[in-house]
């Protein structure tokens, strides 16, 4: 329950007030059916030009649209593979006609299969600009290593036959990620479909709470009165259009997603006076959970702290001069993050040093019961101490960090 009231502080003084937050994506959840897809996906974009058009009368601008599905081996499920990639380029030509961009859902989480379906998926990828996919490393037993070590695949895979080795940008391992997360490459649906949640850009209000603030206890405080501002008035468009319209509204994933002009390692670096990754910046990482788990507005997704290091400029800059490290990150995951997201590593990565990443960030996930995923960057070509080269707009060129082997410290 929300311990705070929405227009006062906890200390009955006037809350902080920001301006509204940018609308990341409306991400709406369909369960497709191959044999009438187009109209799944036609009905889907129709609602989210509605909904698009509800939030920009309430002052937001939004950024994205997207469309996520169930896990797609059970769309794909008895197509021939060549029959398969026709299928998804046929999807790719609806997202690119309607500018949306498109999650087909996570390998290994359902179907037997699991080997077969990741090498579609690292094949559907590899042909495709505007789809999403992921592969599940969990499971109700622990860490699935059969999963990991096949996520791993993908990720050698995309890094080495797509250009600038872009294709891991639009790719993630998961783990204990429920459905409904707005963000990508993690959306899914689960069950009955004409469902939508919602994601801000909203690293400007972290940054707007702990200017200024007096000490730890007042930076949460701070923080939580504009979270519950903003998450209600979301809500309250939320739940109107799911009543106009009969798409049921989920929730709001609180995680305040960063951008080129939205710096969430700025925010935290204006409460703790030290550079992001040094002394104070888990205990900053930590006090934007707890803020977020006090707001009572209806949550989905990981709800948790993104820091991905080449989407932030802060973060970019930090992790090129080495204040920041993989092992830094798992760290801040194990009281807020999102696991690692868009890492840049050595294209000489070989597949069992990105099986034991990704069994890292699988095994602190299972061991705090969160949801944790990775996007791994490894660039094709390059080598520690080189700086990336991708052409995609939403990604910030950095140093590749050495990543520590047997073979790396001799």
């Amino acid at each position: 329950m929300c311990v705070v009231c929405w227009a006062t502080t906890s200390a009955g003084q006037e809350a902080p007030t920001a301006p509204k937050p940018k609308i990341r994506t409306i991400t709406a959840f369909v369960n497709v059916d191959r044999t009438r897809y187009q109209i799944d996906f036609s009905e889907a974009v129709a609602f989210l030009r509605k909904a698009q058009l509800a939030f920009e009368k309430g002052g937001y601008t939004v950024q994205t649209l997207r469309i996520a599905t169930q896990p797609f081996s059970e769309y794909t499920s008895g197509m021939a593979h060549d029959d398969a990639l026709r299928f998804f380029k046929n999807l790719e030509g609806i997202a690119q006609q309607e500018k949306i961009i498109i999650s087909i859902g996570p390998a290994y989480l359902s179907g037997e299969d699991g080997d077969a379906q990741a090498a579609l998926l690292s094949d559907i990828l590899q042909n495709t600009k505007s789809l999403y996919g992921s592969v599940f490393v969990t499971d109700n037993k622990g860490v699935n290593w059969p999963a990991v070590r096949a996520a791993a695949r993908v990720v050698k895979k995309l890094a080495d036959n797509t250009p600038r080795s872009e294709g891991n940008f639009h790719f993630a391992a998961l783990a204990s990620v429920p459905p409904d997360a707005p963000f990508f490459p993690a959306a899914y649906n689960a069950g009955s479909g004409q469902k939508f949640s919602v994601g801000l850009e909203s690293a400007n209000t972290v940054a707007e709470a702990f200017n200024g603030a007096v000490d730890i206890a007042d930076a949460k405080r701070r923080l939580i009165d504009l979270y519950v501002q903003q998450s209600f008035d979301v809500e309250a468009i939320g739940k109107k259009l799911d009543g106009d319209f009969a798409w049921i509204y989920l929730g709001l994933d609180l995680s305040p997603a960063p951008g080129k002009d939205a710096s969430i390692g700025a925010a935290i670096e204006a409460l703790t006076g030290q550079p992001f990754g040094g002394s104070g910046t888990l205990t900053a990482a930590a006090t934007i959970t707890a803020a977020i788990k006090e707001v009572g507005a209806r949550k989905v997704g990981y709800s948790g702290l993104m820091l991905p290091v080449l989407e932030d400029p802060r973060l970019a800059e930090r992790w090129n001069t080495g204040l920041v490290s993989i092992d830094a990150l798992m760290s801040y995951s194990a009281v807020c993050g999102t696991g690692l997201d868009t890492i840049p590593l050595p294209g000489n990565t070989s597949a069992e040093t990105l099986v034991q990443i990704i069994g890292d960030v699988a095994s602190l996930s299972v061991k705090w019961n969160k949801p944790l995923s990775a996007r791994l960057l490894p660039i094709a070509g390059k080598q520690a101490g080189e700086r990336t080269a991708f052409s995609d707009p939403n990604l910030i060129n950095g140093v590749i960090q050495r990543v520590i082997t047997k073979d790396s410290i001799r």
